[in-house]
């Protein structure tokens, strides 16, 4: 340890501390620009230069280490005339626009200014200007603002894993601008907005609606992916305006996703759900909230008392909360039977039988990034698990070694040690490979390399991600995945889909024994269902399939914050709040159960979904409704120790004999970041991103050959009696006979199972 004075305080840091970082666990403030914890040193906005004794000139804080006795003055006459000469140096060509900035009122150079600036300038020539570049639909530049920090361009590089900024020019002709005028295409794009200490890069979509003054903050949780991330949302006239990240170095650091970012837009659609509908003689109208759960009960009493308990069936979204999930898992107890589930998008539940707890991470999302060593199955990781897969990124940028099993072969934007790109129904066996080689088997190829890049370092991991889980042969997956982290010593882990795949669990939202799974219920249909967050046609394996059990239905009872296509099969719809509307509790996919509070006020007669199941628990008669609160429903739902209700491993993981591939085109129908869950898919911006562009039908070029059709035709694409027309694209990356047609989607909602058997033939 060093000793060290900082302004007179006697300080002990340790070896490698920059000045900065010292006075800043001090609690001594140093003005900065450039300087951000998370990124590389830059020490060129030279904003923290300070006097170190016997030192012939002021010193960057952000770049200089300390030494064993340094003295270093932050507010001496020296330090303060270097801040003051750098301060007056920036503003020399930054334009007097503060009153229409957007940073206005949030802008560090704004504070900086009041404290180290001049009352009046010296420069009297004329000021540069620099055009705006457009960037894409989320990120607002005004260039001439810019004071060439460059925190944007290192957290492309650095965070983001590509270099979509950069510097050109020299001295006042120098400009920060993305390459050939290109959009930003990275999911974590957002985060420049946050680190830009100006206002050169604002957001878009709140571009000119609200003053930070005026705003609210309300802290809350992500609703979508399912690492949990914190966030604050912020609040004017009973809306949402903005959402922000909350620190949290354990789970999202101080980032965001993009779509955690924009998504609020989805809140405010003019899609949502804002009274009670009933449909009576084929017509829907509005009526109060004691008619529609009257009809509600009162079916669901008619459909009991003439099929039978079983014969109603319980879908919910694992983007709903543990107080919901488990009211509705309560209500179909009580009703009589176990057919409720949340995994809609699963198609093998043959495992269920042999699980010991519920699936989660297997560590700590902090982990992921310490790991040594991983193979990664069925995952589009950046779609799926953006801030995920940059911890991920950070592994390897630290010498781990990444291993792939996947049919897309999408960029990871960093080193993949191995990869394996195969068809979906040969995943199964080429993970079986990998389990033989590390069995001590000789197995050549891909598998046997990927068993050998496994084998290095000391910290380990399995993980299966969302494609593996919706795997037709997900049970086998799972067996497999467990027996390779057990030959590894690794640790064994899912990547949670939804912001509460690992609550839904804990709150019961899965059949028991005597119950029926998703897949059960739809192929199976019952005399009524109901849905509860879902949109059951984007949200499932196999929509044809799922519309046709719906539309079957005598009674359709959909909560939801949004009218969508259960306007043409439900028979009530019951408006119930989004995230930013209720109380509730997510539990991420590490296993953390984080609970949050509504931001805002219920929109029109919107009604938290915990309480309109315990008013329809009550009106069935049902024992054991009569709570007052969320918390006492949560304090109900998540009793007793949650680690101990965690566990990956199935009791006999025996994986079934590997067959021969099925023939045949195969589909590969992962979901598109911006259309996984009901909120993202209204959000306005996320909608213009290239990643939420129009399906297409994609192939390498032997398929495009085979099928005759070339890039860029139209196509019909048909699975059972359903069929849409998409353009050809051409991938290269993609496995033989396979087609990739993005599932989740209302342009492929028509079609069955994401990843079953398609068939492609040419348009007219």
């Amino acid at each position: 340890m060093l000793n060290i004075e900082i302004d007179g305080k006697q300080l002990t840091v340790e070896p490698g501390t920059t000045i900065i970082d010292a006075a800043d666990a001090a609690g001594i403030y140093i003005p900065r620009f450039c300087y951000h914890k998370k990124l590389s040193v830059a020490a060129n906005c030279r904003m923290c230069l300070v006097q170190v004794e016997k030192a012939p000139k002021p010193m960057p804080a952000c770049a200089t280490p300390v030494t064993d006795g340094m003295k270093v003055m932050t507010r001496s006459e020296t330090a303060l005339k270097a801040q003051k000469a750098v301060m007056e140096f920036l503003l020399i060509n930054h334009p007097l626009d503060c009153p229409i900035c957007d940073q206005g009122g949030e802008c560090q150079l704004q504070d900086l200014a009041v404290g180290y600036g001049m009352g009046n300038s010296r420069y009297a020539e004329e000021k540069r200007v620099v055009l705006n570049k457009n960037i894409g639909p989320l990120i607002s530049t005004d260039m001439t603002r810019c004071i060439h920090c460059t925190r944007c361009v290192r957290f492309g590089q650095e965070i983001a894993g590509i270099m979509e900024m950069g510097q050109i020019g020299r001295g006042e002709h120098s400009e920060i601008t993305t390459f050939i005028e290109s959009s930003i295409g990275s999911e974590l794009s957002g985060n420049i907005i946050d680190l830009c200490p100006v206002g050169a890069l604002t957001s878009k979509p709140f571009r000119y609606s609200a003053r930070g003054w005026e705003l609210t903050t309300r802290p809350s949780i992500s609703p979508h992916d399912g690492l949990g991330a914190n966030l604050a949302v912020e609040t004017k006239n009973n809306s949402v305006f903005r959402v922000l990240p909350r620190d949290n170095e354990e789970i999202n650091e101080c980032w965001l996703s993009d779509k955690d970012r924009f998504a609020y837009e989805g809140l405010n659609s003019p899609e949502r759900l804002q009274r009670p509908m009933v449909k009576r003689y084929g017509e829907w109208r509005e009526c109060d909230w004691p008619e529609a759960l009257e009809a509600v009960a009162g079916g669901l009493k008619r459909v009991r008392s003439e099929n039978g308990d079983a014969q109603i069936g319980a879908l919910a979204s694992p983007h709903a909360t543990v107080e919901e999930l488990y009211l509705l898992h309560k209500l179909m107890h009580g009703i009589g039977n176990g057919n409720v589930d949340h995994r809609l998008r699963q198609s093998d539940f043959s495992a269920d039988a042999n699980l010991q707890g519920a699936p989660w991470l297997g560590m700590a999302i902090a982990e992921v990034e310490k790991l040594d060593s991983v193979l990664v199955v069925g995952s589009t990781l950046r779609a799926d698990h953006p801030l995920l897969a940059h911890r991920l990124r950070q592994a390897v940028k630290r010498g781990a070694q990444l291993n792939l099993i996947n049919p897309v072969d999408d960029d990871l934007l960093c080193d993949v040690a191995n990869k394996a790109i195969v068809a979906p129904d040969a995943m199964v066996q080429t993970l079986d490979q990998v389990r033989r080689a590390l069995a001590g088997e000789s197995v050549a190829g891909m598998a046997g390399s990927i068993a050998a890049s496994l084998r290095q370092g000391e910290r380990k991991a399995v993980l299966l991600g969302n494609l593996a889980q919706h795997h037709p042969r997900y049970a086998d997956l799972h067996a497999m995945a467990q027996q390779v982290a057990e030959l590894l010593g690794a640790k064994f882990g899912f990547l949670g889909e939804a912001a509460n795949s690992v609550g839904a669990y804990l709150a019961g939202a899965v059949p028991d024994e005597a119950g029926m799974n998703a897949a059960q219920m739809l192929e199976e249909p019952r005399r009524a269902y109901i849905l509860l967050g879902t949109e059951a046609e984007l949200d499932s394996y196999n929509p044809a399939k799922t519309l046709a059990a719906l539309q079957s239905a005598q009674l359709v009872v959909a909560l939801s914050p949004y009218k969508h296509h259960a306007l043409d099969y439900a028979h009530v719809l019951l408006p119930v709040a989004p995230f930013s509307e209720t109380s509730g509790t997510f539990v991420s996919t590490e296993g953390r159960a984080q609970s949050f509070s509504a931001a805002v006020k219920p929109l029109g007669e919107t009604r938290p979904a915990w309480k309109v199941l315990r008013v329809l628990g009550n009106l069935m008669e049902l024992p054991g409704f009569d709570y007052e609160s969320s918390e006492q429903v949560r304090a109900e739902a998540l009793h007793g120790d949650l680690s101990a209700k965690l566990n990956n491993r199935l009791k006999a993981p025996v994986a079934k004999p590997v067959g021969a591939a099925a023939g045949g085109l195969q589909r590969i129908g992962e979901v598109p970041i911006y259309h996984a869950d009901s909120i993202v898919r209204r959000a306005a911006a996320l909608q213009k991103t290239a990643a939420a562009g129009v399906p297409t039908a994609a192939m390498n070029g032997e398929t495009l050959d085979r099928a005759g059709v070339v890039e860029g035709m139209d196509v019909i694409v048909c699975q059972g009696a359903g069929s849409v027309v998409l353009k050809a694209a051409r991938d290269d990356r993609l496995p033989h006979d396979c087609v990739r047609v993005p599932a989740g989607h209302p342009a492929t909602a028509m079609l069955g199972g994401m990843l079953d058997e398609i068939v492609v033939e040419r348009a007219g």
